[in-house]
């Protein structure tokens, strides 16, 4: 974690906006607003993953609470959308801070020429001292291409920008040892140095408002972790907390959070978008020697170590690799699959020499 100044992701949950009764808090929008205003103000860059379109929309078509069907969330999220970008565009004016809304949903991370963009235009935002609103498309996003909730949405923000720090708002003070609801004597975890499946464990299910729980902000916090960012998962309360979170004093949980450590690079954002976002067309599998090149030496991997090739891709796709039939990494293939199965034939011949994947479009899997 670096000092100074910081570019930092904030994502605030539907329960953290919305009026128990649907529609926005105007309450609660003032005290988020208020928070990151101060942010923005000590000169730390903020985004911000904002839920609550559909909790803010649904009152306005006559349901009394949050809808089921895709079609009644998607009109709700249409309504609520609109909603939410007037408030915050009001109340960050007051501050003299623009805004900009950003729509996103799967395809524009699973397509590396979309990706590539969304980076562009987050990151010139940012450099004019816009702050980017961020929500998922809800209206036009269909099952198998949402994010699942918008904790993972934030997460993948966060790395997509680089952050510093991926703050995760909700409506609760952090991770707890038992349920605080039912024990008294529950015991907060101030601090997580990783997610593990037990810690996953701790965690209980989704919010009445919003799509999320803790379960879902954990795996969101260890997706952050494997891109080199640290998380707070807390409670806003006080305009002034996000800056006590930023400085390590956060009422909530920190995860792998380091206060005196240098900065991590993290991973680039084209190697994030082959570890987490690439359609896989395919898989090669290749010996021990090449397997520890390209793991602790950091090669290429080279015609020479490939033992075995299975799927249709093309120059250009993202194929899986393994060894000894475990997973070990994703890279983008320099051959087509039938020209590399054709390569490695017959048996025992004296192979081609050739980089199949290079070292610069290869990522590990851990």
């Amino acid at each position: 974690m670096k000092k100074g100044k910081m570019r930092l992701v904030v994502k605030v949950g539907s329960s953290s906006l919305a009026a128990p009764s649907g529609g926005v808090d105007p309450a609660k929008m003032s005290l988020l607003v208020n928070a990151v205003s101060q942010l923005r103000e000590a000169g730390h860059q903020v985004v911000l993953v904002s839920s609550g379109a559909v909790a803010s929309g649904y009152q306005s078509l006559g349901y009394k609470q949050r809808p089921r069907t895709l079609a009644a969330k998607q009109a709700s999220a249409a309504i609520g959308q609109s909603l939410l970008m007037q408030t915050y565009t009001q109340l960050f004016a007051a501050h003299r801070f623009g805004v900009a809304q950003i729509l996103l949903t799967r395809g524009d991370f699973s397509n590396r020429e979309r990706y590539q963009h969304a980076f562009q235009t987050l990151s010139l935002l940012l450099d004019k001292n816009i702050l980017p609103i961020i929500n998922e498309n809800d209206t036009v996003s269909v099952a198998e291409l949402t994010f699942g909730d918008n904790d993972m949405l934030g997460a993948l923000v966060a790395g997509l920008v680089h952050a510093d720090l991926y703050l995760i708002l909700t409506d609760t003070n952090g991770l707890y040892d038992k349920d605080p609801r039912n024990h008294p004597d529950a015991t907060r975890i101030a601090w997580l140095p990783q997610v593990t499946e037990e810690i996953e464990a701790l965690a209980g299910g989704a919010s009445q408002l919003g799509t999320g729980g803790m379960r879902s902000k954990l795996i969101a916090a260890k997706t952050a972790q494997g891109l080199g960012i640290p998380s707070f998962i807390g409670k806003l309360e006080q305009p002034s907390d996000l800056l006590e979170i930023v400085q390590g004093n956060g009422n909530g949980t920190y995860v792998s959070y380091q206060p005196e450590a240098p900065a991590t690079t993290g991973l680039p954002t084209r190697k994030q978008w082959i570890a987490l976002h690439s359609p896989i067309r395919g898989s090669i599998s290749i010996d021990s020697g090449a397997a520890e090149a390209i793991l602790e030496k950091r090669r290429s991997l080279l015609l020479a170590g490939v033992r075995g090739v299975d799927g249709t891709f093309s120059p250009g796709d993202v194929v899986e690799v393994y060894c000894d039939g475990a997973l070990i990494g994703r890279g983008v293939s320099r051959y087509d699959a039938a020209d590399l199965a054709e390569l490695l034939l017959p048996a025992g011949s004296t192979r081609h020499s050739g980089t199949v994947i290079h070292r610069d479009h290869w990522t590990q899997i851990t």
